[in-house]
């Protein structure tokens, strides 16, 4: 089991957007010094949910200040980039950190960035899969051309290229699953059985959300081993990929279980007020909110939030459940620097120990 810290840079009600963005950072930092396996950093726009816009950006200065820690994205919004820009930040990263980058993608929502960065509601709707091959070929070919309904362009030599030979020495326990010569790691964010056969066809591990629980997650897995057996994949890559698969879900490690879903019940449900109430759709199509007291509580019961024993029990047991041994946790639920990194420093110390 591999554990990991999911940052958002969520704004709390109350906080200004530097706040948020200093304390991603210094998550990232009390993540190495925890011996957590990863960082996982989230993409918004234009919402307090979360500050950081690019997390590809986020993620080249954490793997400037860190030297051991794997450093992922969780995601970055495809429909609002080009492939072939985000495919070059992520061989740059793969490359300059000596393979401690995975890029992981995801579809979005229809939100108004679409309507900002050009792509638009098609994009969102049915450019997903025409992007993502895109990207694919670009980290994996030397030389590429497209002639697609959104991407059209002559063939132009891939630099630097991805797939090249890092040089030695390569960080040992990054956390990724690039070796020698393949190219960054990369992951699919999955909220669908149209994203999860997607993903499986191209042999790829999946991103699964924090708001899914056991059972759902454990379908999900289902359905990704049939559609990656029926696109051709051999046993050993669909148990290679099937490693690699993430489960996001939200850790408070406290001396009571009480304690522990009482600082998140009282922070939560304000940042989720604040930063999913801003969301703006593309095409002003009604959208249903969650309760946000009620939310917090369903993570609450889902997730490692308790005692070290209890936590590290969660862990083990959704693993078990779901066949997922890597995990991308929110660590900064109270919205408190301080807390975030006790919190940080507790599931090293005192959780980490006690899972197989």
């Amino acid at each position: 089991m591999r554990v990991g810290a999911f940052v958002l840079a969520a704004q709390f009600p109350g906080q200004g957007q530097s706040e948020a963005l200093h304390r991603a950072v210094r998550t990232a930092d009390a993540a190495e010094a925890a011996g957590l396996d990863a960082v996982w950093l989230a993409e918004h726009h234009f919402v307090p949910y979360g500050v950081c816009p690019s997390a590809t950006t986020l993620a080249a200065l954490m793997l400037g200040r860190t030297r051991r820690i794997g450093v992922g994205t969780a995601v970055s919004v495809l429909p609002n980039a080009h492939p072939v820009a985000l495919g070059e930040q992520a061989a740059l990263l793969h490359l300059t950190s000596g393979g401690r980058f995975t890029l992981g993608v995801g579809r979005g929502g229809p939100w108004v960035d679409l309507e900002v960065f050009g792509g638009g509601v098609d994009a969102y709707e049915r450019g997903f899969p025409e992007a993502l091959d895109l990207l694919l070929r670009w980290l994996r070919e030397p030389r590429v051309g497209a002639d697609g309904e959104r991407f059209r362009f002559r063939e132009v030599d891939v630099v630097p290229r991805a797939d090249e030979p890092l040089p030695p020495p390569v960080p040992a326990g990054s956390g990724t699953a690039g070796g020698i010569g393949a190219g960054p790691p990369v992951v699919v964010a999955c909220t669908s059985p149209r994203s999860v056969r997607l993903a499986a066809r191209h042999g790829l591990p999946m991103v699964l959300g924090m708001h899914c629980g056991d059972e759902e997650k454990a379908e999900m897995v289902a359905l990704w081993r049939r559609e990656a057996r029926d696109a051709g994949l051999s046993s050993d890559a669909v148990e290679a990929a099937a490693a690699l698969h993430v489960s996001a879900g939200v850790a408070q490690v406290e001396d009571s279980t009480r304690d522990a879903r009482e600082n998140l019940t009282k922070a939560m449900p304000g940042w989720f007020r604040l930063g999913l109430g801003a969301h703006r759709t593309v095409d002003d199509r009604k959208r249903s909110l969650r309760d946000p007291v009620a939310y917090t509580e369903l993570l609450c019961d889902m997730h490692p939030v308790g005692t070290p024993r209890l936590c590290a029990d969660r862990l083990a047991a959704t693993a078990e459940r779901t066949g997922i041994g890597r995990f991308a946790l929110l660590v900064e639920g109270t919205g408190d620097l301080a807390a975030t990194e006790r919190n940080v420093a507790r599931l090293g110390s005192e959780v980490l120990p006690q899972l197989p």
